[in-house]
């Protein structure tokens, strides 16, 4: 019972230590004691407490039940570890617990939200085996893989799911709509996501701010702002309250098409909305602005955020680097790079790479070459883009065979060339008459065709 409520009211430390110290004194606990530490380990993060809790369970015969494996396996899929989710399915099919629609819904949001190529097919493997195992899929199930085929970019096969959903009458909801009205946005089809709308609204399904946000995206994706700010006009009138995604993506929209006058006045009605601009507005308008090359408006915007308490981060510094850089203003371009280290940002591998092409464009080898060793101190080491640029530099400055010992340093380092150093070696080496001796090997023109 100590347990019980150790874990009812969140005191991790102290319902494990109650755990094990059960454990040592023989007494035999059940499933009903144990799933909620399991779950509260999960909700924590601590994967490997939890595992060891189920192992000691197990060793100790202390019977687990749907809830233990469905805790357990929720865990191991949330942190990535989809092999050892399957050997836990397997596990409890050995324990004679069936698998409920619940344990294969975790599996199958796990691949959806795992990284690689193969994670959609591994996704519907776990739908052949409910339907082997006669475990009918619900709203969820339909959602995560309309999800995940629409994140995967793949609107086709998510609206083959969604008239699947259909067909087995199961009834969407507004998670299914938005999932694949914001896939079918995010790749620019706004007038298919409209009609999902109007069939949305036939469904009797509400559209709420996330459906209107989808659209705004969408149409600013296309550059049909007039069309955005008409979607977003109408929010209010629909009792849509507007968010702060809402505002910057209209502001985005606005300053990828250089209209910055009226991304100002947004910024402007969305601060008299009760909305305070975040860093993603500030970042968005500061693009804007250095796209525009004004960049007096973008040290304007700069200011404003140090004013208003707004700290800006990597990508602010990225981008106001890659502006100066590109007018030539390296040496200014370094002194953002201190700042950004003064006030505790750290640089990126993007922002090492920008000021060594800067110097690069300027033909100032030393001072790329002075720029990467900085990088290398401060523990970021160069990549095949910083070799890239150097390399091209050196060919350009007819350093032919400084080029070639760079780039075999570059495969010593483990990094494999892509298609721009490949590039680089025909059109900067090869097409001038030198043949690069690459990792012992000369180079023939058909290797980098």
């Amino acid at each position: 019972m100590l347990l019980l409520e150790l874990s009812k009211s969140s005191r991790t430390d102290s319902a494990l230590e109650s755990f094990h110290r059960s454990c040592d004194y023989g007494y035999k606990l059940s499933s009903l004691s144990c799933n909620p530490l399991l779950n509260l380990l999960i909700k924590d993060g601590r994967i490997e407490d939890a595992e060891r809790v189920f192992k000691v369970m197990i060793r100790r015969k202390f019977a687990p039940n749907l809830t233990t494996f469905n805790t357990l396996i929720n865990g191991v899929c949330k942190a990535g570890k989809l092999r050892r989710a399957v050997d836990l399915v397997e596990d409890m099919k050995a324990w004679g617990v069936s698998p409920s629609v619940v344990t294969y819904n975790t599996l199958v949001d796990g691949y959806c939200k795992m990284g690689g190529a193969a994670r959609m097919y591994k996704a519907d493997m776990v739908l052949k085996e409910m339907v082997k195992a006669e475990v009918w899929m619900n709203v969820v199930t339909f959602n995560t893989l309309i999800d995940g085929y629409c994140k995967d970019g793949n609107c086709s096969a998510a609206m083959r799911i969604f008239q699947e959903m259909r067909k087995q009458k199961v009834l969407p909801n507004v998670i299914s709509y938005n999932s694949l009205i914001n896939g079918l946005c995010g790749n620019c089809k706004v007038e298919e996501a409209l009609q999902l709308v109007k069939e949305m609204e036939i469904d009797g399904v509400v559209p709420n701010v996330i459906t209107y946000n989808a659209i705004v995206n969408g149409f600013c994706k296309k550059g049909m702002l007039v069309e955005a700010k008409r979607i977003f006009g109408e929010m209010p009138e629909r009792n849509l309250v507007r968010n702060e995604v809402t505002y910057n993506t209209l502001i985005d929209g606005f300053c990828r098409f250089g209209k910055m006058e009226d991304a100002m006045e947004l910024k402007k009605l969305m601060v008299d909305d009760g909305i305070c601009a975040n860093i993603s507005t500030y970042n968005c308008l500061i693009l804007g602005f250095c796209r525009n090359k004004d960049m007096n408006g973008a040290k304007r915007i700069l200011d404003e955020m140090g004013e208003k308490g707004v700290k800006a981060d990597f990508l602010t510094y990225n981008v106001l680097i890659n502006a100066l850089c590109k007018d030539g203003e390296v040496m200014k371009a370094v002194k953002l790079l201190d700042e950004m280290i003064e006030i505790g940002v750290r640089p990126t591998h993007v922002t090492y790479n920008t000021l060594i092409d800067g110097f690069c464009q300027k033909d100032n080898l030393r001072a790329a070459f002075n720029m990467r060793a900085r990088m290398e101190k401060e523990r970021k080491q160069a990549n095949v883009v910083t070799y890239n640029v150097l390399v091209k530099c050196l060919c350009r400055k007819g350093k032919l065979e400084e080029a070639n010992s760079l780039l075999n340093e570059m495969l010593e380092r483990g990094l494999v060339p892509n298609r721009i150093t490949y590039n680089i070696i025909k059109e900067e080496m090869m097409e001038r008459g030198y043949i690069p001796n690459i990792d012992g090997h000369l180079c023939d023109t058909a290797s980098v065709t």
